[in-house]
């Protein structure tokens, strides 16, 4: 008599192993994303207690809001600033510590410790170093040099610090990917490239860059992501959106319309809208790194 396990028997077990997470996704990820879609064609008040339907009331008021395109634009702008200037500075500091013989293990734990630190605490020591008044840094930096720092009340300033922040914050997540990367890169390219006199950076972007440029594309995803939805903790610990509004970003409107201004159908809205946006740069982000996301070029 066979004792071979019958095909239904094999279905039902899998099913059975796959529930628990089904059922997370199901109450944390499609639910809420159903119901943030159903609210932003309401009207909401008193926290979503009364609701009146506007159909796409919320979206036409959103885009036809010179505040919203305000936020809109820093939000872009401050997003490009931090993927790039992270995925810079990152395959710098990587390949340092890649070109490193002797421990090379301390650099890179050095390196990637500020990603360990949760966003809040980060944002907490930060605003600490760089405050206008108090901070070390800003002490030297004004002393120093005819530089002020005032970026409690200057908005470039506010701009600029927050994105100097989230970049220092997401370097560590960058530099272990790059330096796993550039060390799975068989050793006899660099031995030829240095036979044939390439210099140290000549041979990072013309050979190391177009070998690890899967990694180059993943990291630009994740960092788009990061930027967009992960820099709230250092807005809201940081400048609150101020000042006059320099760092209001999308994700901190969002967050302000929907608890401090009691609008979850605007907050929905928003979140929708959001949810697009980022979601037709990841598509064109693959798309143009599809002919490059390869080992070689």
């Amino acid at each position: 008599m066979s004792t071979a396990t019958k095909p239904y028997d094999s279905t039902l077990q899998a099913a059975l192993l796959l529930l628990p997470t089904a059922a997370v996704l199901v109450a944390f990820l499609y639910y809420p994303s159903l119901e943030t879609f159903r609210l932003s064609l309401y009207e909401t008040l008193f926290l979503g207690q009364r609701q009146t339907w506007t159909g796409l009331g919320n979206f036409v008021t959103l885009l036809t809001s010179g505040v919203y395109q305000y936020s809109f634009f820093i939000t872009v702008a401050f997003a490009a600033v931090v993927v790039f200037g992270t995925l810079g500075v990152s395959l710098l500091i990587g390949y340092m510590i890649f070109s490193v013989d002797v421990r090379s293990s301390v650099y890179l734990v050095a390196a990637i410790w500020p990603y360990a630190l949760p966003p809040a605490v980060a944002a907490i020591l930060l605003n600490f170093i760089l405050h206008p008044n108090l901070g070390i840094f800003t002490h030297y930096l004004e002393l120093l040099t005819p530089l002020t720092l005032d970026w409690f009340n200057d908005g470039p300033q506010a701009f600029a610090i927050l994105a100097v922040v989230a970049i220092w914050k997401q370097l560590g997540y960058n530099i272990i990917f790059i330096v796993a990367a550039l060390n799975n890169i068989p050793e006899i390219l660099t031995e030829n490239a240095r036979i044939d006199g390439v210099g140290r950076f000549r041979m990072l972007y013309k050979v190391y860059v177009p070998m690890i440029a899967p990694t180059m594309t993943f990291l630009v995803v994740m960092n788009t992501i990061y930027a967009f939805f992960s820099t709230f903790p250092l807005v809201d610990l940081m400048t609150s959106g101020g000042p006059s509004d320099a760092t209001n970003f999308l994700i901190f409107k969002l967050y302000r319309d929907a608890f401090q201004f009691n609008s979850l159908g605007l907050a929905s809205a928003q979140s929708v809208i959001l949810f697009v946006v980022v979601s037709i740069l990841m598509y064109i982000q693959l798309r143009f790194a599809s002919g490059y996301g390869r080992y070689g070029g």
